[in-house]
C-alpha cells in the first residue's frame, strides 16, 4: 500500500531549500513550515485514501468511447468531485482569480502523491493548472473573465492541444484552420493525442488549441493560439449550446489505461468557435507557457511513480523468502542478498535526488515570479528556464529505470499483472515521450539554455554549487558524498566547454544532447544529494537521528552507485559526437 513520503519532502522543503528561503517573497510572507506541513499531510491523506485505490481498477477498466463522449472508470467522477471540493485546483492559483496562491514549490511538493497514487487522474488537473496560468499570462481581461475563474475552481477543466497526425512533435506542420468571423473565429482540424480532452468529469472543457490563421506565414511563424469551449459561453458566464468540437475515439495505449488519450475534431460543419489568446501568429511562445509548467509535472510524474515501484518493490522484498542470506535461517527475505540490497537502494536514491532536483526548480520558480530583487528575479528565471529540460528529462528517464527495476526485484512476478509492479512501468514510459520527448528536451538545453547564453547560467549553477560545497564534512559518510559531487561538477563543467566548442555544427552537438543532459541530471541530483548529507550528518544524535541516518546512508548510496553514471556521459559528450553524424543513415 503507497504511502507519502512526507518525511523526505518535508525534508526538501524546510532544511535542504530552507524554511526561510522565500522571506524575500511578498507573496508568501505567511508560508511557513507548519502550512506546508498541514497542505502536505492533507495530499497524502487524499492520495493514500481516494486516489490510490482506484489506480490498479482504473487501469484495468479505463475510459469508455461512444458517440456521445467519454466515460471515465468507475470511482473517478467522484474523485475528482472530492478533489475540486477539497480545494486542489486553487492551491498555487493566483488569488485575484479565486486561488490561493501558494508558492509553486509547495504545490509541486503536494502533487507529488497524486503522482504516485493515480498518475492517470492527476494529468487531468495538471493539464487544467497549465491551462489556467497560460490564460492569466496571455488572454484578454473578457477571456479571463469569463474561463479563468471556473477553470481555477475546478468547475471547468483545460487542455493542451498541439498534435495532428500527419505534423507529431513538429508544430510548423499543423494544419489546423481558423477564420475570422466577428469577434471569434471558426476552426477547422483534426488534432491526437489530447490527454483528457473529453471526459465526464464537468460540464465544459476549455480547448486551447495551436491552429494558423488563413493567409499567415507558414512554419511556426504563423501559429496562433485559441480557447475552444466544449460548450459555448454567454456574456453572464452561464452555458449556451454545444460547441463543434468531438472526440472521435481514444487511443488503445500501453498505460494510463484511465487517462483518455482523445482524438479530436474541429469544426466538422460550420467549425469550432475559438477565441484568439493574445496576438496572431504569436501561439508558440504562448503554448510554451503550458508546456514548461507541464514539463515540469511530468518530470515530477516520473519522480512520483518512482517513489510508488520502489515502496511496491522493497514491501515485496521484505516479505519474499528466498535463498540464503548471512544471519538468517533458510529462506530469508530477498531484501537481504547484496543484488535485491543494490537494486533497492539505488532506486530510493534516484528518487530521492529526482524529489530534490525537481522542487529545487520550483523554488527558482517562486523567486523569479514573486522576489522582491529584480536581480533575483533575473537570475532565478534563468535558472528555472535552464534546469526544467533537465527535470523533464532526467526525471522521466529514471522513472522508466526505477520502475524496470522494480519489476526485476519481484522476478519472474514482477512480470505478471496481478503483482501491480508491471503498470508503474507501463504508466511511467510515456513521460520521457509527451510534453516533448527527451531528445526534444535535450536539444532545447544545449540549443535555447546552454548555447544561447554561451553557458552562462551553467556556469553560475556550477560556481554556486561548488562554493556550497567547498567546505569540509567532518563526518566520513557526508565528507565521501562531498567529494563525489564535487568530482561531477568536474565533469560537468568539463563537458559543458566542449558541448560549447561543438555549438557552431549543430549536428555533431545534438547527436550528444541527450547523454549532457542525462550528465546534468546525475552531477546536479549529486550535489543536492550532498547537501543533503552534510545536514543530516549533524543530526544523527538527535530525536529524528533514524530519519537523518537512512538519509546520509542513501546519499551514500547516490554517490557510490548512482553519481558514477557522469563519467561516462561526460566522455560521450566530449568524444561520441562523430560516432553518430559521420554515420549513414544507409548504414543504420
Amino acid at each position: 500500500m503507497y504511502r507519502a513520503p512526507l518525511e523526505d519532502l518535508a525534508f526538501v522543503l524546510h532544511e535542504l531549500i530552507g524554511a526561510q528561503a522565500l522571506a524575500g517573497c511578498p507573496a508568501y510572507g505567511e508560508y511557513s513550515a507548519d502550512f506546508a506541513d498541514a497542505v502536505l499531510a492533507e495530499s497524502a491523506r487524499f492520495s493514500e485514501e481516494v486516489l490510490a485505490p482506484l489506480n490498479r481498477s482504473g487501469d484495468q477498466e479505463g475510459a469508455h468511447w461512444s458517440e456521445q463522449g467519454v466515460t471515465s472508470a468507475a470511482g473517478f467522477r467522484d474523485a475528482y468531485r472530492k478533489f475540486i471540493d477539497a480545494g486542489w485546483t486553487q492551491l498555487s492559483a493566483p488569488t485575484g482569480q479565486g486561488g490561493q496562491g501558494a508558492p509553486q514549490m509547495l504545490a509541486t511538493a503536494a502533487q507529488e502523491p497524486w503522482a504516485s497514487a493515480n498518475i492517470a487522474f492527476m494529468l487531468c488537473p495538471l493539464l487544467a493548472f497549465g491551462a489556467a496560468h497560460a490564460l492569466e499570462i496571455a488572454a484578454s481581461p473578457e477571456l479571463r473573465r469569463l474561463f479563468l475563474p471556473k477553470i481555477v475552481s475546478g468547475e471547468w477543466t483545460g487542455t493542451m492541444v498541439l498534435t495532428e497526425p500527419q505534423a507529431g512533435s513538429d508544430l510548423g506542420l499543423i494544419r489546423t484552420r481558423a477564420v475570422p468571423e466577428g469577434d471569434h473565429y471558426r476552426l477547422f482540424g483534426q488534432k491526437i493525442f489530447i490527454t483528457w480532452g473529453e471526459h465526464d468529469f464537468t460540464d465544459n472543457i476549455i480547448h486551447l488549441v495551436l491552429a494558423r490563421i488563413e493567409g499567415a506565414p507558414q512554419g511556426t511563424r504563423g501559429i496562433s493560439l485559441f480557447l475552444v469551449p466544449k460548450r459555448l459561453v454567454d456574456a453572464d458566464g452561464s452555458l449556451g449550446e454545444r460547441n463543434e468540437v468531438r472526440c472521435l475515439s481514444i487511443e488503445h495505449k500501453l498505460g494510463i489505461h484511465a487517462s483518455p488519450t482523445c482524438v479530436m475534431a474541429f469544426g466538422e460543419q460550420q467549425g469550432a468557435v475559438g477565441y484568439l489568446v493574445g496576438q496572431a501568429n504569436q501561439g508558440l511562445p504562448y503554448m510554451f507557457i503550458m508546456m514548461n509548467a507541464a514539463r515540469l509535472g511530468v518530470g515530477l510524474q516520473g519522480c512520483g511513480v518512482s517513489e510508488a515501484a520502489f515502496q511496491q518493490a522493497a514491501g515485496w522484498a521484505r516479505t519474499r523468502l528466498q535463498g540464503r542470506a548471512r544471519g538468517f535461517p533458510e529462506p530469508a527475505p530477498i531484501i537481504n542478498h547484496p543484488d535485491v540490497k543494490r537494486m533497492l537502494a539505488g532506486m530510493k536514491a534516484r528518487v530521492q535526488a529526482m524529489r530534490a532536483l525537481t522542487l529545487y526548480t520550483a523554488y527558482q520558480l517562486d523567486l523569479a515570479t514573486q522576489h522582491a530583487e529584480q536581480g533575483v528575479r533575473t537570475a532565478a528565471q534563468a535558472r528555472a528556464d535552464l534546469l526544467i529540460p533537465i527535470v523533464k528529462g532526467w526525471c522521466t528517464e529514471l522513472g522508466t529505470e526505477v520502475a524496470s527495476t522494480g519489476m526485476q526485484v519481484h522476478g519472474g512476478m514482477g512480470f505478471i499483472e496481478e503483482t501491480g509492479a508491471a503498470q508503474y512501468l507501463r504508466d511511467v514510459r510515456i513521460t520521457a515521450i509527451y510534453e516533448g520527448t527527451t531528445g526534444i528536451q535535450a536539444n532545447d538545453l544545449i540549443g535555447r539554455k546552454v548555447g544561447r547564453d554561451g553557458g552562462a547560467a551553467m556556469t553560475a549553477l556550477i560556481a554556486e554549487a561548488r562554493a556550497g560545497l567547498a567546505q569540509g564534512a567532518a563526518d566520513a559518510d557526508a565528507e565521501a558524498v562531498r567529494i563525489a559531487a564535487l568530482e561531477g561538477l568536474e565533469q560537468l563543467a568539463a563537458a559543458t566547454t566542449a558541448l560549447l566548442r561543438l555549438s557552431a555544427e549543430p549536428e555533431r552537438a545534438a547527436a550528444v544532447a541527450v547523454p549532457y543532459l542525462m550528465l546534468c541530471g546525475y552531477v546536479l541530483g549529486g550535489w543536492l544529494m550532498a547537501r543533503a548529507a552534510q545536514l543530516s550528518a549533524t543530526k544523527l544524535t538527535g530525536a529524528r537521528r533514524a530519519f537523518y541516518a537512512a538519509k546520509l546512508s542513501t546519499c551514500r548510496v547516490y554517490a557510490g552507485q548512482v553519481l558514477p553514471n557522469a563519467l561516462a556521459q561526460r566522455r560521450i559528450v566530449e568524444a561520441g559526437a562523430d560516432s553518430i553524424s559521420g554515420t549513414d543513415p544507409a548504414l543504420i
